[in-house]
Formats: structure tokens, sequence, C-alpha cells
């Protein structure tokens, strides 16, 4: 409450009362002297009237401690109502239950934001491992049973062969066919030089093979025997095998001229080397091919192997009535 007006000062000097009056002192300030009483505090206490109070001071009729008296009694009677009147604690609890709301509301005004993206990002990281795990389950289940097996790469071998070979793998889920049996059921076929497993959903597992490359037949002691150029047996036979070159080498399969025999026939395009019957080597360096028409095709060391076969069928298309060609260095070749 504020402090109440000062009264009307009177136009004749001060009288001992106003002196009196304006050193009373005031306790605390309030509002305007102007109360309203209820009806359980009784009758309101009347205002003085300021213009009221100007006309008994021009007629002489003022008293100063009758309005002394009514400052303190208002100042005393705002005092009790404030002692008997606190605020109650039902009122405290209701007003920090609101402020504690209205900070709340403003927490998720201001992070609003922030919380859609991390709820997009756990979503979406939820949604792949869902995924993946669904995956992992189905791919270990008999949903993904091996019910068929594809055997793919394979020229000379019997593919229904092979697939006799894996039987003991159908049934069992792609994830989890044994790359151990596999490889020991392989084994048994020398002619396969490397292979890859390719699993394909539902039930498909196939089995992409790459066969060794015969070179010729090498003389050994109980017939013959097909080599690939690593010296691997392939088979075995009594007589010389049909279509398979008659291999001529010094020192046998583990010799440095048996290993570069192996590389020149392996670089030969397959058309040129489907026609060569025999194959010479005395050392590294010298090696000879004999093709079925009688030609003799010198070619000395296994290096640059594809480009002299390039000049060789080059020059072969371009002299077919000669008998010898020396590619031993191709960028001079000699035709006889």
């Amino acid at each position: 409450m504020r402090r109440p007006a000062p009264l009307p000062a009177s136009p004749e000097e001060p009288t001992a009362d106003d002196v009196a009056l304006d050193a009373t002192p005031v306790r605390r300030r309030r509002g305007p002297l102007l109360r309203f009483g209820s009806a359980a505090e009784g009758p309101s206490t009347p205002s003085p009237d300021p213009d009221a109070a100007t006309q008994g001071e021009a007629d002489g009729d003022h008293d100063g401690s009758s309005d002394v008296s009514s400052v303190t009694a208002v100042i005393e009677e705002d005092d009790r109502r404030a002692v008997s009147d606190p605020v109650g604690s039902g009122e405290v609890w209701r007003a920090a239950r609101a402020r504690r709301k209205a900070l709340r509301a403003e927490i998720r005004r201001f992070t609003q934001r922030s919380r859609q993206r991390r709820f997009a990002v756990w979503g979406s990281i939820g949604a792949v491992a869902a995924l993946v795990l669904g995956s992992v389950i189905a791919a270990y289940s008999p949903l993904f049973a091996v019910e068929e097996i594809t055997v793919a790469g394979a020229k000379t071998l019997d593919p229904a062969l092979v697939q006799q070979s894996l039987s003991d793998q159908l049934g069992a889920p792609l994830a989890l066919v044994d790359a151990d049996d596999v490889k020991s059921a392989l084994a048994g076929f020398p002619l396969i030089e490397s292979y890859a497993l390719e699993a394909r959903p539902p039930h498909q597992l196939v089995v992409r093979i790459v066969e060794r490359l015969p070179i010729g037949a090498i003389r050994v002691d109980d017939g013959y025997s097909v080599v690939d150029a690593a010296g691997v047996v392939l088979s075995t036979s009594p007589k010389p095998p049909e279509g398979a070159p008659a291999l001529d080498i010094a020192g046998g399969i583990g010799s440095e001229a048996f290993r570069s025999a192996g590389l020149v026939m392996r670089s030969l395009p397959a058309d040129l080397r489907a026609t060569v019957t025999e194959v010479h080597a005395t050392s590294g360096d010298d090696v000879t091919l004999r093709l079925n028409d009688g030609k003799s095709v010198v070619w000395g060391s296994e290096k640059d192997s594809v480009r002299k076969a390039a000049v060789l069928v080059r020059l072969i298309a371009a002299s077919p009535d000669s008998r010898v060609f020396d590619v031993s260095s191709p960028t001079v070749p000699v035709v006889g």
C-alpha cells in the first residue's frame, strides 16, 4: 500500500498540532488510506475529506490530533491483518507447481528439434538392426536350406560327379555350408585347380570351378602321365593319350626346362595350342614346339610368351608355306 497523500497546506501559520502530526513516525508504507470494510469487519473507516479539511482550517475548526489518530489506526489495522492472514501453504504449492509446469513447457519447446533428430537417428538404427537381425535369423534357418547344387566351369569333368560328391550338403542352411567338407570332396578331382562357392537364395548352391590345363603327356615308368603346368598328374595310361602333346623335357617334371615349357603352353591361344603335337626343352631358354602340320617353332624362354604367341599367329597367316618360325626374339622374328 502507498503512503497516504499529505493533507492540504493551510494558508495560515502551522499550529502546534500540525507540527506534532508531521513528527509522528510511520512504521511502513501502505496504500491509500481509503479503505472499505467488509460486513465482518464492521463499518468502514471514513477517509478524511481534503475539501472538508480545507474548509475546517479556513473556519478555524481544524483538529490535528484527530488526523494523527486516524492514520495510526489505519496502519495498526493493516499490520494486524498481515499477521492474522498470512499466505497459505496451499497457495505456495500451487504457485511452485505452476512454475515447474511452465518451465517444463519451455524446455520441451526449446528441445523439440533435438528430440526429433534423436528420434530419427534411433529409429534408423533400430530399423537397420532389425533388418540385419532378421536376415541373420532367416539365413541360418531351414527357410534357406540347400536344395540344388549347380556346377559351373566344368569342361573335362562330369558335373554330375561333382554334384554327387557334394550331396551331403543338401538340406544344410546356405550360411552353414561346411567349406572344409567341400574342400575334402573336391580334392578327389585332380583336374580342379581352384573353386569358389556362391550361395543363391533361397535354395541354390553354385560351385564355380577352374580346371587344370593339361600341357601334354610325359613318359613315366608305368606308361604316360598327363600333367599340367605345375606338374600335377591328371591321368595315367599305358599308351600315349590321344590329343595330348608329347613332352620331351630334359630333367623331368621338377626341372627348370619343364617349368619354362609349361608357361609357354599356357600362354598359347586355345586354337594354336590344339595344333601342338610335341614340346621339346633342353633348358629353360630352349623351348621348341612342333605343330600337327609339320611346322617347327623356336620359342626360346618363357619371357614375353604372350607377345611371341601374337607374332607367331601373324607369321603363320602371312607365310603359310614356311616350315620354321623363330620367335625367340619377337621384335625380329625369323621365318624359314
